[in-house]
């Protein structure tokens, strides 16, 4: 199994031995196999996960499960060419396939926060904050003398947020399959609600 989908709810904290351990609490949906994608006519190989929609009573296994329609959500997870143990076409995904898992992989989209000064975007220091000083929050000197010019890649002010961000090796910490949630350590790019691709 590569990868399944989860939705941000928010922080809290757990007690874990003798330290408060911050986590994330992510909620665990409905999802079903979608179809495949295979090298020999895609080009590569993944698997296509959906999210059930909430009328479930048009959802029906076989051929039905194939149609997009009756998911709110559907995202492909890269697989390897040979991989073993594939699900069935329609077969339901969850909490089961956590079972034996300690650390995850994680990707979203984090917040957007639009156009940016320097200090917010890049965690500049700035300067002086008395009246004397007339350089704050402003960015300083961007170029050089040889070349006159200012170089690709230089940390300026701009637009902040909206990235693709991928946490590797982050502990799973809650497993709750009646409430429908599982929690990990440390914060989670993206805002409430958000969707949350987990690569086991």
């Amino acid at each position: 199994m590569a990868g399944l989908l989860a939705r941000k709810i928010e922080m809290t904290r757990v007690i874990k031995g003798d330290k408060f351990v911050p986590v994330t609490l992510l909620e665990i949906p409905k999802m079903q196999v979608v179809g495949y994608k295979t090298a020999e006519k895609d080009g590569y190989s993944a698997i296509v996960v959906g999210i059930v929609g909430k009328d479930e009573a048009k959802l029906a296994k076989g051929k039905a499960a194939l149609n997009p329609r009756m998911f709110s959500v559907v995202k492909e997870f890269t697989i390897s060419q040979d991989a073993e143990g594939q699900k069935e076409i329609g077969s339901e995904l969850g909490f089961a396939d956590l079972e034996g898992v300690e650390m995850i992989s994680l990707t979203s989209v984090s917040k957007g926060r639009g156009f940016a000064g320097a200090m917010k975007r890049h965690n500049f220091a700035g300067g002086p904050g008395g009246h004397g000083s007339k350089f704050h929050r402003a960015l300083g000197s961007i170029g050089n003398r040889k070349p006159t010019r200012t170089h690709k890649g230089k940390k300026m002010h701009g637009h902040y947020g909206v990235d693709r961000k991928t946490l590797r090796d982050v502990p799973l910490e809650i497993v709750n399959q009646s409430a429908g949630i599982i929690g990990v350590r440390w914060p989670v790019p993206g805002a409430r609600n958000s969707l949350v691709e987990i690569y086991l």
